[in-house]
């Protein structure tokens, strides 16, 4: 029998992680978001607030400047080092049994294991009600929220892009995407909740 394993990708600020966490718990399943950092820190020697910002991010906002960025004669960077860590531990994760994986391209690591049965969700929502959530929720301040947003999503799409020659966020590489932002938390976890 296969493992069901639900993947989360989302938007900064979506509120997927949210999602994420509410969607094992209704179902009483692992969630594997901020365990996943403390997992990965502890199999690569990476530090958590490190991993945060390079496990899922590009250092720059192209996928270009990810090629060249660090890398050492043996042609590998930091992030590199981490994808790979990433990529073994969320295999092992996925075959301990079923859970949800927030974000780290699980459902591109995960697209052809054979014991493995993904449901692929993309969480999304407009750029008001992802800022009023990352003001609300993280206490963004500094910089205006949607310029975080904008660079956050930058980020993370080159990042996508340059470890799966994906392209983050487009319908045809998940099997539902939602929006957060017209239909509240609380719904997309009872529409994921129902697929699974």
């Amino acid at each position: 029998m296969k493992n069901r394993i639900i993947t989360i990708s989302r938007q900064f600020g979506s509120g997927g992680r949210t999602i994420g966490k509410q969607v094992a718990s209704k179902l009483g399943i692992p969630c594997y978001d901020q365990e996943l950092l403390e997992k990965l820190a502890e199999k690569s020697g990476f530090s958590p607030e490190y991993l945060k910002e390079h496990s899922e991010y590009t250092e720059h906002g192209g996928w270009i400047s990810t090629a060249l960025a660090g890398r050492t004669s043996m042609g590998m960077n930091n992030q590199d080092r981490i994808w790979v860590v990433q990529r073994d531990l969320i295999l092992e994760l996925a075959a301990k049994g079923p859970c949800v994986i927030v974000g780290r391209c699980a459902d591109y690591i995960l697209r052809d294991e054979e014991n493995v049965d993904c449901l692929n969700v993309f969480i999304h929502a407009d750029m008001a009600s992802r800022a009023k959530r990352i003001v609300e929720l993280y206490g963004e301040r500094s910089d205006s929220p949607e310029k975080r947003l904008r660079d956050k999503d930058k980020r993370r799409r080159a990042y996508v892009q340059f470890y799966t020659d994906m392209r983050w966020g487009e319908a045809e590489n998940y099997h539902i995407a939602l929006d957060s932002g017209a239909l509240g938390i609380d719904k997309c976890v009872d529409i994921i909740t129902s697929l699974y």
